[in-house]
Formats: structure tokens, C-alpha cells, sequence
């Protein structure tokens, strides 16, 4: 896919998903690309990449990141995360002036694959994992493939109201209301182990890896920020070991535990994986699920796009599929960042 039409198709996702602040810099972004600007230099050699590689967002999260650590105060104005308010022609000003004047350190940040790590798909994997744990009444281990700085393995951690009813911790700084629409089991949730693998993980810990991570949340997105940041006070209090390693071969060193439902989990990763990693890592699910008994069972709870029907659009699912059996239910759908999440009937 070549830059403006990469940019120009972020615009859209950037504006249906709630950010117009993004949408109208991609769109100033792709009329200086096609005039020769400086955006031209800055992405040279990223022509022709997939859709996946998210060049908009890596470009957009490496300016925001210098905005957020104190050295673009020229844009800070115009950033909401910052206490800014945008401004189309003097924001966009700003905006080129940082590329002009930091083309190289913009150039080397875009190097660091996508790290959003959005909390907001934690309430469709802890929703998920309720259903799960209501028909495999077992302590839990959870496995994330793609876990960024692991955020989201500490779901439990989080508090969720929807229809009255409200889960998880009454004092979590991450409260998610409404939460979703449709039934939800209120089950005891016991998470035994929480491990995950990502190419290139950043720690939550530490404030390098706490801005990386707030650098690719959208600023003018106020409840992404607050559940985000609450997210880093809670990940200080509850463990998560996030290991360097790839997808196929985290899950090759994976095995089943007596006693425990072992669950493999992941949401909007799928896009950057390799073909031929997506079918490695489909046929180690089903060799462990061949091995799982009623003592030892394995789960696959993931929320990932599905191509709709007959239409251009996507369906973004939270599917479930457990083993011993394999049996697969759509338990539910979501926007790409989590709300707008509603249960089925399953």
C-alpha cells in the first residue's frame, strides 16, 4: 500500500473510531505528502507497506511522545493530552515545524512497531473469560500473544458496570461504565499465572515505557487517557512477566496444566502476523487441544476482525474456543478499542 493511501485510510478509521483531531492531521499529512512537503522525507521508505505497519499511527505516536515528554512545546498548545486544544492551521504549523526541526530523531522513532496496548479490549477479554470460567470452573492461566507492555493481563484488576451490575474491584482507578450490553456471569475469577510475549515489549514500569505507551493513545481521546494511565498505577501493584519473544515460538514452550484453564489470548495483533505465523500458530492450538482433558483444558479467547459479508466493512468478534473439542461460539462483538462491546445470547 503506498503512503497517501495508508494515511488517508488511518483518517477514516481515526475519525469513525472518535478522534477528529487525528483524522483532520492525517488528511493535512497526505496534502503535504502529495505537494512534496516534509512529510515526503520524513517517510521516505515506507512506501508500499501493508496497511498493518500502521506508518500513520507510528508517525503520529512519535510526535505525540515528544509532546508528552516536555520537548515540543511549540505543539503543546494544540495537544488535548497535555491540556492543548487543536487547532487546525496553527496546529498544523506547529506540527511541520517539528518535523522540519527533528526529522531524524521522528525518523528513528518510526522504526518501533505499533504499542498501543488498549485497555478498553480488557473488558471484552475479562467478559470473555467470565463466560469461559462459568462452564470450566478452574483457576486460570493467561497467555498473551502480542501483550505490548501487558496491560490488559491485569483485567481482573479493572471494574466494569453495566445494567446495574458491576465486577471487579470497587477501588480500581480503571472503571469501565457502561462496560457493555448483555449478560454477563458473575463468577469467581481466579488468575493463577499471567505471561505474555511481544517482539518488542515495552515496560509499563518504567517512564520511558509509560510514555511509549501513552504516545500511541490519540490525545484528544480524554477516557482512553484516564483509563490508560490508571492502568500503569495498577500494573505497579499486580505482576505480568512479558517476555521478548515471538508468537510461535511463546506458544511452542506452552503447556497445559493440571488443573488449571490455560487460556491463549490476543486482540487486534492478528493483522501483524505473517501467514505463515497465523498457521503455526493455529495448528500448536490444536496440537495442545488434542491434548487437553476435562482436568487440563485450553482456551482461545481472542477479539479480531472479520471480514463482513457481502460488504467492505469489518465485524470485530470476540470469539472462544475451548478444547477438550474445539468448539467455537462468537460470544460477542466490539469497536476496534473495546466499546461499543455487546454480548450475545451464547
Amino acid at each position: 500500500m503506498d503512503v497517501v493511501t495508508a494515511l488517508q485510510h488511518q483518517a477514516v478509521a481515526c475519525e469513525d473510531l472518535g478522534s477528529p483531531m487525528y483524522a483532520e492531521l492525517l488528511r493535512l499529512l497526505v496534502d503535504d505528502y502529495e505537494v512534496g512537503g516534509v512529510s515526503v522525507e520524513v517517510l521516505d521508505g515506507y512506501d508500499g507497506q501493508s496497511f498493518g505497519s500502521a506508518i500513520g499511527l507510528r508517525l503520529l505516536a512519535a510526535v505525540h511522545g515528544l509532546v508528552l515528554s516536555g520537548t515540543a512545546p511549540e505543539l503543546a498548545a494544540f495537544y488535548p493530552s497535555v491540556g492543548g486544544t487543536w487547532d487546525p492551521v496553527l496546529g498544523w504549523e506547529a506540527f511541520e515545524q517539528v518535523l522540519q526541526s527533528r526529522i531524524g530523531e521522528v525518523r528513528s522513532l518510526l522504526t518501533q512497531p505499533p504499542q498501543t496496548n488498549e485497555v478498553g479490549r480488557s473488558a471484552a477479554l475479562y467478559g470473555g473469560l467470565l463466560k469461559l470460567v462459568e462452564a470450566v470452573p478452574l483457576p486460570v492461566r493467561l497467555f498473551e500473544i502480542g501483550a505490548s507492555g501487558g496491560l490488559n493481563l491485569r483485567a481482573d484488576r479493572y471494574r466494569y458496570v453495566a445494567d446495574g451490575t458491576s465486577y471487579g474491584p470497587e477501588d480500581s482507578p480503571v472503571v469501565f461504565d457502561p462496560a457493555w450490553s448483555g449478560q454477563v456471569p458473575s463468577v469467581e475469577l481466579r488468575i493463577a499465572e499471567r505471561v505474555g510475549c511481544d517482539i518488542a515489549p515495552v515496560n509499563p514500569l518504567t517512564t520511558d515505557g509509560a510514555l511509549t505507551l501513552t504516545s500511541y493513545v490519540w490525545p484528544d481521546m480524554a477516557d482512553r487517557l484516564e483509563r490508560l494511565r490508571g492502568a500503569l498505577v495498577i500494573a505497579r501493584d499486580v505482576p505480568a512477566d512479558v517476555r521478548r519473544e515471538d508468537a510461535v515460538s511463546f506458544l511452542r514452550g506452552l503447556e497445559l496444566s493440571e488443573g488449571h484453564v490455560t487460556v491463549v489470548w490476543h486482540s487486534i495483533m492478528w493483522q501483524y502476523l505473517s501467514r505463515a505465523d497465523r498457521t503455526a500458530i493455529e495448528a500448536r492450538l490444536d496440537e495442545l487441544g488434542a491434548q487437553a482433558t476435562e482436568s487440563t483444558p485450553l482456551a482461545h479467547l481472542s477479539l479480531e476482525p472479520h471480514a463482513e459479508r457481502d460488504t467492505d466493512g469489518w465485524e470485530y468478534r470476540v470469539d472462544l474456543r475451548t478444547w477438550p473439542g474445539g468448539k467455537l461460539r462468537m460470544l460477542g462483538t466490539a469497536a476496534p478499542h473495546g466499546q461499543e462491546l455487546v454480548w450475545g445470547a451464547s
